[in-house]
């Protein structure tokens, strides 16, 4: 291939590239499937109770227990519902996209079993007797609506009418033992649906008449048809989001999105110049990829997993910086730009592999173990890490390597941020980790490590002292309880008219927390699980009081539940460690696996330390930074480690002042790369911080702490913390 077909091919795969993006992606973002938290919804874990003595929850029964509740949620009519059984005896069901969220709670989880009874409450016919799917409901001459329905067993039917002739005939909805109609039915109770009098005898064919709304009706007629449920469910969890509360949330982070891969971009054309050029390619078809495979999936996308996204643009280019950094440091050394670029490619790929590895086995405990948001984020970071590999490693190499091999940029080293000034002759004499030299060439990071160490240890000691006495600001993921979260985006809430609201629907003042620029956010937190219909009378009140502009979420979570996620969180951080710590011993050695973890340590114990200082709110998307931070970390150390061992195979040590120049000049040799990625990091942290909105800001923060305190574990604590060991060995 002569240079001019190189030249072509490349600017046929880049045309290439932007006309599918640019004529498809509409199509593809329209497919995705969005979580609740993007377009509103519910999402509630049911605890399944056996509702008769001796009845025991085995796998059939959650069978049936499941298809129950199909039935019912195809008669809300719900686009792509999620049902799954999880464990031994619980059923998590997601609604995304339900307008009216109390009407779908209440036809979830009401029995309906319905029961035909005389005024002394004697059961007299059952409402399994009713043919499943026959309910219709009819308007009447004097338009009222009922419900009309068939009968299975007619000589029932006609018996019981008989006996009941010119008298009442009591229908009841999940009536219960002492529940009575002569106590019950002067006052609003919703088990009890009516009395007619029995005027006629019926055979096959009956109906339900009252004083009902059409709506009302409706949903009688889709609980007779949907069936009764064969077990109790009670809720254990439950999150809420209303429409417009995700339809902002969705707005803000693909904003983010936007600012934050425009800034790395820039970043990478103004630093690398024409492989910056070649990333931004490779960018855009990692994010359009990502897209793609999350509709061939059939994955939901939700808001941590936009995050995930965004933050994963800026670790994607982690594989070009390395690469790049490799050629233009094998370009300094004097040779050719193609010599450069198919050494530089060659020697990054395996540091990019290892680095990749330890991130996707985070991920992959962090899939395990989160909530269905969490599993969200987990799965698009893998998902990144996988496609940065493919797009920034062998997409890089294609568009670049054509570039290179055509000959266009010979003799061009600035095209690559190289001064030529910066270029060392191949006639001088190669450089070599040497004792003196080295001293004279910028920070000696080992020969300061006690300083170091002792900031660290510092730092995490008043930290731990300071979380003795004032402990954590825990969220209702860990404690227990219900927490609402309003948002009115036309004014700013007043603490006394949200105290007033909350008095007059019967709730206690809860602990109150406000965010944004006019208190447009306020978080109420309670420490008992508030009812469904005084959260719905909440929110009635509110949003009559604001208008359209106001939405409220809402997050309910039992104290057995919460115990079970604090539990998770914990062996989710000791299961990534000690994931972590194994593949580093095999792929490195043992020396560098315990130094690795010792200092992966010191990341999230300092983020910790400053979100209990600030009391920021700990919930599950806090373990989800945590995870994500100690990615990152042991990604930038890895690298750092990777030329450690390079180094050593060239190079013969014979004391401690020249393992410690080794290692020195191994930081040196990968500080750029840790820099410029840490940077790249840092902009999608603080657009996500910045224009995510309040949903991420605290997940946002929590990464911008953790990045900063994982980038210098990996350039302070870990190479100093191996030369410890290995210069004692």
């Amino acid at each position: 291939m002569n240079r001019f077909s190189r030249i072509f091919l490349f600017l046929f795969l880049v045309v290439l590239t932007f006309g599918v993006v640019g004529l498809t992606s509409s199509d593809v973002v329209e497919d995705i499937t969005l979580g609740l938290d993007l377009q509103g919804g519910f999402e509630i874990l049911y605890q399944v109770i056996p509702s008769q003595e001796g009845q025991a929850v085995t796998k059939d029964l959650l069978l049936q227990t499941q298809t129950a509740l199909q039935k019912r949620v195809d008669a809300i009519g719900v686009n792509e519902p999620e049902l799954r059984i999880e464990g031994e005896d619980r059923i998590r069901v997601k609604l995304a996209g339900v307008t009216d969220q109390e009407q779908a709670r209440r036809m979830l989880a009401t029995e309906a079993h319905l029961t035909f009874r005389d005024v002394h409450d004697q059961l007299m016919m059952g409402g399994e007797n009713i043919v499943e799917g026959s309910a219709k409901v009819h308007i009447n001459e004097v338009n009222q609506p009922f419900v009309a329905f068939k009968f299975k067993d007619s000589k029932q039917a006609s018996e019981v009418t008989a006996t009941l002739l010119a008298q009442p005939m009591v229908i009841w909805l999940d009536w219960e033992e002492g529940d009575s109609f002569e106590a019950e039915s002067q006052k609003p109770n919703p088990k009890f649906i009516s009395a007619p009098i029995v005027k006629n005898i019926l055979n096959s064919e009956g109906s339900i008449t009252g004083n009902y709304t059409y709506s009302e009706a409706k949903e009688l007629a889709d609980f007779l048809n949907a069936g009764a449920l064969p077990v109790t469910l009670e809720e254990l969890s439950a999150n809420s989001v209303g429409a417009k509360l995700g339809e902002q949330a969705m707005d803000l982070a693909i904003k983010a999105g936007f600012i934050g891969g425009a800034l790395i971009i820039l970043f990478m054309l103004i630093y690398y110049r024409l492989p910056g050029a070649v990333a931004a390619v490779t960018i855009v078809a990692y994010v359009y990829l990502i897209l793609l495979v999350f509709n061939w999936m059939h994955a939901t996308l939700t808001l941590p997993g936009i995050a995930a996204l965004v933050l994963g643009v800026g670790m994607a280019v982690d594989a070009n910086i390395l690469t790049y950094e490799r050629i233009k440091e094998e370009i300094r050394a004097g040779k050719s730009i193609v010599s450069a670029f198919r050494v530089g490619s060659r020697r990054a790929l395996g540091t990019i592999m290892d680095a990749n590895i330890t991130s996707i086995i985070a991920s992959m405990v962090l899939f395990y173990f989160g909530s269905s948001a969490i599993q969200g984020f987990a799965v698009v970071l893998m998902t990144s890490i996988v496609l940065s590999m493919l797009t920034a490693v062998f997409g890089t190499r294609l568009l670049l390597g054509l570039l290179v091999r055509s000959q266009v940029v010979d003799q061009k080293p600035q095209w690559f941020g190289v001064k030529k000034q910066d270029i060392i002759s191949l006639e001088a004499p190669k450089s070599t980790p040497d004792h003196d030299k080295n001293q004279s060439r910028g920070l000696n990071f080992v020969q300061h490590r006690r300083k170091f160490f002792g900031i660290s240890a510092s730092i995490i000691v008043l930290g731990i002292c300071f979380l003795a006495f004032s402990g954590l600001q825990l969220g209702v993921d860990f404690t227990g309880g219900t927490q609402l979260e309003m948002i009115n985006a036309k004014q700013g809430f007043v603490l006394d008219e949200v105290k007033d609201g909350l008095r007059q629907v019967g709730l206690p003042a809860g602990e109150f927390s406000f965010a944004g620029n006019n208190n447009e956010v306020v978080r109420i937190l309670f420490q008992e699980n508030i009812s469904k219909e005084q959260r719905h009378e909440l929110e009635q009140l509110f949003s009559a009081k604001y208008g359209a502009e106001f939405s409220m979420s809402e997050t309910t979570v039992s104290p057995d539940i919460a115990r079970e996620l604090a539990r998770q969180a914990i062996w989710a951080v000791l299961l990534a460690f000690g994931g972590i710590l194994i593949y580093i011993a095999v792929r490195f050695e043992f020396l560098f696996a315990v130094a690795g973890i010792i200092a992966l340590l010191h990341a999230p114990l300092f983020t910790l330390v400053a979100v209990a200082v600030i009391r920021m709110e700990v919930d599950l998307t806090f373990i989800a930074a945590i995870l994500t931070i100690v990615g990152y970390s042991i990604n930038d150390t890895i690298v750092i480690f990777d030329r450690i061992r390079e180094n050593l195979r060239i190079t013969k040590i014979k004391n401690k002042a020249q393992l410690a120049d080794l290692i020195n000049q191994s930081i040196r040799d990968t500080l750029a790369r840790s820099i410029n990625t840490l940077v790249t990091v840092l902009f999608a942290a603080i657009a996500l911080y910045v224009f995510g909105g309040e949903g991420i800001r605290n997940f946002s923060l929590t990464l911008l702490i953790g990045l900063l305190a994982g980038a210098y574990s990996s350039l302070f604590i870990a190479p100093q913390t191996w030369f410890v060991f290995k210069s004692r060995t």
